[in-house]
């Protein structure tokens, strides 16, 4: 069945298969997949806020004000949905989370996960390590427009090299952990690794 699937649907350009993960066929559009509703902000400037804690020296918040003042850089990378779907060049500004982590309490030595926690009550867990890469970022503009709410906004993390789902939407606060706890889709059944390259997709 899903041979068939793919073979209607893969638009994978010529000469740019060894960027498309098995098992993933290449989509133009951006589709929208969550669990619940959207969030909605009437007001950022006063009731939006990004919290940080945990093994940092500690605690903090930025208002929405704060965190857009940031530097910024914008990305293209390729983005692997668990659900097969692979989109290609996507363009992304936002903060890379290096640059995010001079302007927030040092870190402890024993800080080594992330919980990124997200309104809708979502979490998603990511070492740290992973977040350490050119292009994690926490990203608030996609294609040059700030996110849709559908994807996120007012802003989510992005962390191309896992599976799409541990780019949690709608991010509020990182918490910095020395052990790894597992986020909301890893304890429903999701693979906590989330390489699309070894196609860890669900736990065994």
């Amino acid at each position: 069945m899903f041979d068939s699937f793919k073979q209607k649907y893969d638009r994978t350009p010529t000469g740019q298969e060894d960027r498309v993960p098995p098992g993933q066929y290449v989509t133009e559009k951006f589709p929208v997949l969550h669990y619940g509703s959207v969030p909605q902000y009437a007001d950022l400037d006063a009731t939006w806020d990004l919290r940080v804690w945990g093994e940092l020296e500690d605690s903090a918040s930025l208002s929405f004000a704060e965190f857009r003042a940031l530097p910024t850089i914008q990305i293209t990378t390729d983005i692997h949905c668990v659900t097969r779907w692979s989109k290609l060049d996507t363009r992304w500004e936002g903060v890379q989370f290096r640059e995010f982590l001079k302007h927030i309490p040092a870190l402890k030595p024993a800080a080594q996960f992330v919980i990124a926690h997200c309104d809708q009550g979502f979490t998603a867990n990511v070492p740290l390590e992973v977040l350490l890469d050119d292009e994690a970022m926490l990203a608030y503009k996609f294609d040059g427009e700030e996110l849709t709410p559908e994807h996120g906004f007012p802003l989510r993390l992005l962390t191309p090299r896992k599976y799409f789902w541990k780019s949690a939407k709608w991010l509020r606060g990182l918490e910095f952990l020395s052990y790894d706890k597992l986020g909301f889709w890893e304890r429903y059944g999701y693979n906590n690794n989330a390489d699309p390259w070894k196609e860890e997709r669900y736990a065994e």
